[in-house]
């Protein structure tokens, strides 16, 4: 009989099926989502809304023939392993302090198996050992998501982790961190929307026992490290937790490949995605806490993050960045502030899209800087329209690569978007695809 976490990773139904669709169309339109990869080793460990493809990053590596790859917004870490799969050397950079933790752990392995089962064990039976401790001062979120057994549970696994951790190595440190991590949903009798945003209100049916949880993720990791390990000995990746503003701590001019998915302008709260396990391991209390832990060091790429930071739409219009798209930019954060006064003016679109375009304009120098003259860069984007006004973002992402040195852009469409939501608050049409930018 099979776990519920078992169920999760095994059982996934198969892609759907559309008339008149072919498997290459179907497979183009996956490319973008992470969905595929939670029937793949070591990418299967932890699910990331925000990611794309593996399949379809190891084929790009293969046709372009790479041999320094990066992402400079890497999420869990998607494209450092496809290029350890590959053998080649990879940088990947993330900003999001939380999100780059379990990443480390996507690539720790090449870590020892037999230590990983060995801390796994010996974390297991400190646990069963404990006794119950009070949970009057418990979080009013893990309160909402967790039974009282089950968080009792969950809080013994913590302190055991936390009363081994320092005795073993990084590697399998972030391994075991990142397993912990992989649990909590599986132990959750609340549901999970579509981009991770946990939702106290549903319930579903299948869920385990954090023991049976943790127990069969250690042995989906360690299979998964093996398998791993018997066709690469080594990771070539470099993870940073930096600033894809900056790349900083990456030379000049060693990347031939650049892919990545940066953040859509599309009031997604990045920061909000990971709140549950923040929350569980005590960095966050509360949604409030999310700017100062998080959100802060992100791209801009939501309202909230721009009202917290009460950014200046005129200046942020003067930024020499934004020069080859200011007067377009202009129209259309005029237009949002506008909208937004009949709105109650709750939402800073008109604020948060300057910002957007300011922050990826200095991604696209910093890119610049470290990629070689003859590299190819692969952005999975989508289009914005805040309010129903839209952005062209892939002609104004093209136009500031450019700008900022690189040679030329393209852009190959794979899939419709806002199509299918029967509660959307427009109906300007969106899509989403895919930017090829020549160094």
């Amino acid at each position: 009989m099979k776990s519920a976490i078992q169920e999760e990773l095994f059982d996934l139904p198969p892609p759907p099926k559309a008339a008149g669709k072919s498997r290459a169309k179907l497979d183009a339109e996956q490319s973008g989502t992470f969905s595929p990869n939670m029937k793949l080793p070591v990418h299967r460990w932890f699910r990331y809304s925000a990611g794309f493809s593996a399949d379809w990053v190891a084929s790009v590596i293969a046709e372009r023939n790479a041999t320094t790859v990066l992402d400079p917004f890497v999420g869990s870490g998607t494209v450092c392993v496809e290029a350890d799969r590959a053998g080649i050397r990879s940088y990947g950079v993330e900003s999001h302090p939380f999100v780059y933790r379990l990443a480390k752990g996507k690539v720790s392995w090449p870590s020892d198996v037999s230590a990983f089962r060995d801390a796994v064990a010996d974390i297991e039976a400190r646990a069963q050992r404990e006794t119950h401790e009070s949970q009057d001062d418990v979080p009013d979120l893990l309160a909402k998501c967790f039974t009282r057994e089950t968080l009792s549970e969950l809080l013994a696994l913590r302190r055991a982790y936390l009363a081994v951790a320092p005795g073993l190595d990084e590697q399998t440190r972030s391994l075991i961190f990142l397993a912990l991590n992989a649990i909590l949903r599986p132990s959750s009798h609340v549901g999970t929307a579509q981009w991770q945003y946990v939702l106290p209100n549903k319930t579903k049916v299948n869920v385990s026992s954090p023991a049976e949880a943790l127990t069969s993720q250690a042995i989906i990791m360690a299979s998964d490290m093996e398998t791993m390990q018997r066709s690469q000995k080594i990771s070539r990746s470099t993870l940073l937790q930096a600033d894809a503003r900056s790349l900083e701590g990456i030379p000049d001019r060693v990347v031939d490949l650049v892919i990545t998915s940066p953040p859509y302008a599309n009031n997604y709260d990045y920061a909000d995605a990971t709140r549950l396990e923040m929350t569980f391991w005590g960095e966050v209390n509360s949604w409030g806490d999310l700017h100062e832990a998080v959100r802060k060091y992100l791209i801009c790429s939501s309202s909230q993050h721009a009202s917290k930071e009460k950014l200046n739409l005129e200046q942020l219009l003067d930024r020499p960045s934004l020069g080859p798209i200011r007067e377009e930019l202009s129209v259309v954060c005029n237009e949002l502030a506008i909208v937004r006064a009949t709105k109650g003016g709750n939402k800073a679109y008109h604020t948060m899209i300057a910002a957007y375009f300011s922050d990826m304009a200095d991604t696209f120098t910093a890119l610049r800087r470290v990629t070689t003259k003859s590299s190819n860069l692969c952005l999975v984007i989508g289009d914005s329209a805040p309010y129903g006004v839209h952005a062209p973002v892939e002609r104004w992402f093209g136009e500031l690569a450019v700008a900022a040195g690189f040679e030329s852009w393209e852009f190959e469409k794979i899939r419709e978007r806002n199509v299918k939501w029967k509660n959307r608050k427009h109906t300007v049409p969106l899509h989403e695809g895919r930017l090829w930018i020549k160094g």
